[in-house]
């Protein structure tokens, strides 16, 4: 790191020096073709970037020395200028290029060795782009800035427009330096032919380095040709676009003018119109006063009322739990209702048997009856003829053969009538028992009446009893129902479920699955293909065929009773 310190300081001197000679010989005006000048800037190059840092991002290494050179704007606010110009010039894109820039404008500022005094006594910035051993943080860099002072006699007319700072191989040209040499004394001409001949060496290698360069400048000068070929078209295209963009313009000012003209009618109307709101709105600010108050009337009775449903509320709750005890006690109410009717029937049973055999004793005896009365009148008949016979014997009384005989007659006839009185007294007597066993049958018949009143009392309250019991259940079950899908069934999950309930099928891709809205479970789409309204959804529902047989019933049982 000295020895090329001490290098460059020289190296330094010497174009300082070549410089300012041919300055000098041409009358200190330089333009930006001269080669003394050109050669010092890239000595200048060379000692900026000596033990210069390699910031590395992500695009690769950066080892740059115009990063330094941005400290003099911050450090001595008369070199923004610079800085500024820098930055705006578009054919820059690198920072070596932008570096060379500020060196030919501070050159032609004649402030180089300023600007450059003011870095170095700065060194603490300096520290974060150089090395510790780095040329601009030792002493050489107070040299170098001592030698620059005498550039400020110069004058350097440098144009930066087309100049391709950013492709521009610094490489140091000895050449120049070399006829130096060869004006030396003769004595030592013979001493150094040595190290002319390496020169020489150096120099030819430094040619084919530069025959390389040429060639890729060459190639980057054919690109740039076809880029600027493509970008006159570009140019072109773009000024043709231009001009139809001005026209476009053009008619688009005379659209915002037509706009700005209609826009200004609106607004004298729609301040017209909002002169007019306004004074209704004062109008209706009066009758919404009002009907805000009695909105807020209304909003005060709402709340009343719904307090009082909100005690309804809770009184139907607590009349629906005693609904559900009520229900239970009339569960157990139709039990004993059912026990007794049962009981009723066989009593109704005996009492039916009971009255079929006082029927048939009734037909008998009046059968047997019937009977008697006709022995009766048959035996009443042959007494009227015996008595008959009897004043006709009386009155003829000429024969009393006839007339014992008539006696005999008489007393067997008596006897006979005794035993038709006899067996007639015993007919009246059986007479009574059967009139005793009419009035029997009409009190067992008014018994029948009543009990068959009783029974078709019983049997209407039973029907009333099965209606309203039914109608009951029905309710209770409805009420089940809807608890059931208040409270929520028994839902099953799709993982849970990989068979069919009802055909036990497996499901698969082409056999769905369907939950039942009834009973929760998963059925395939054939046994669960039926709809049917319930109580907890509005609209008809998908169920499975058993609840929709079952439900069915149900309806079916409610409609017929």
């Amino acid at each position: 790191m000295m020895e090329e310190r001490t290098n460059l300081m020289h190296m330094m001197k010497l174009s300082i020096k070549v410089l300012l000679q041919s300055a000098l010989s041409l009358g200190r005006s330089l333009d930006a073709d001269h080669a003394p000048l050109q050669q010092f800037f890239v000595v200048m190059e060379h000692c900026l970037k000596h033990g210069l840092k390699v910031k590395k991002s992500f695009i690769g290494q950066n080892k740059s020395f115009f990063g330094p050179l941005e400290l003099v704007e911050k450090l001595c606010p008369e070199a923004s200028d610079i800085a500024t110009s820098v930055r705006n010039l578009p054919e820059l894109k690198t920072a070596v290029g932008r570096g060379r820039a500020w060196l030919y404008l501070a050159l032609m500022q004649k402030k180089l060795a300023d600007y450059l005094k003011v870095l170095i006594d700065n060194k603490h910035l300096l520290s974060e782009f150089y090395e510790p051993e780095a040329l601009m943080m030792e002493e050489e860099g107070m040299v170098i800035v001592g030698l620059l002072v005498g550039l400020n006699v110069l004058d350097a007319n440098l144009c930066l427009k087309g100049e391709d700072l950013d492709s521009q191989v610094g490489v140091i040209d000895f050449s120049l330096y070399l006829k130096d040499v060869q004006a030396l004394d003769g004595g030592k001409e013979h001493e150094r032919i040595t190290d002319v001949l390496d020169q020489k060496n150096y120099v030819e290698e430094l040619n084919r380095h530069l025959s390389c360069t040429v060639g890729d400048l060459q190639t980057k000068i054919d690109g740039l040709e076809k880029t600027n070929s493509k970008l006159q078209e570009e140019l072109s295209a773009a000024t043709d676009r231009i001009c139809s963009l001005q026209e476009e313009q053009q008619q688009l000012r005379e659209q915002n003018e037509l706009i700005r003209e209609r826009s200004e009618k609106r607004v004298e109307m729609t301040k017209q119109d909002t002169k007019v709101e306004l004074e209704t709105y004062k109008q209706t600010r009066q009758g919404l006063d009002e009907m805000y108050s009695d909105v807020w009337k209304q909003l005060k009775a709402e709340k009343k009322a719904r307090l009082e449903l909100e005690k309804e509320l809770e009184l139907q709750i607590g009349m629906k739990t005693e609904m559900e005890i009520a229900m239970k006690l009339l569960e157990k109410d139709t039990h004993e209702k059912q026990d007794t009717l049962v009981a009723l029937r066989q009593q109704l049973e005996d009492v039916k048997a009971i009255n079929l055999q006082m029927f048939h004793r009734v037909q008998n005896a009046e059968s047997s009856l019937q009977q008697k009365n006709e022995a009766i009148t048959s035996f009443e008949e042959k007494t009227n003829q015996v008595m008959s016979s009897m004043k006709q014997m009386e009155e003829s009384s000429s024969l009393e053969k006839e007339l014992k005989s008539e006696k005999e007659q008489r007393q067997a006839l008596q006897r006979e009538l005794q035993r038709e009185k006899d067996t007639s007294s015993l007919l009246r007597a059986e007479l009574q028992q059967v009139q005793g066993l009419k009035k029997e049958l009409r009190e067992l018949q008014e018994e029948k009446a009543e009990l068959q009143k009783v029974c078709d009392e019983q049997e209407q309250a039973l029907q009333e009893m099965g209606l309203h019991l039914s109608q009951s259940k029905l309710k209770m079950e409805d009420i089940k129902e809807v608890n059931k899908a208040l409270k929520g069934h028994t839902w099953l999950k799709d993982d849970e479920a990989t068979h069919c309930k009802q055909c036990e099928k497996e499901f698969s891709i082409s056999r769905r699955k369907h939950h039942c809205r009834n009973c929760g479970h998963i059925f395939c789409n054939t046994c669960s293909s039926n709809e049917l309204a319930l109580p907890s959804y509005p609209k008809p529902v998908r169920v499975c065929d058993s609840c929709h047989t079952l439900l069915l019933q149900r309806c079916s049982s409610s409609t017929g009773s």
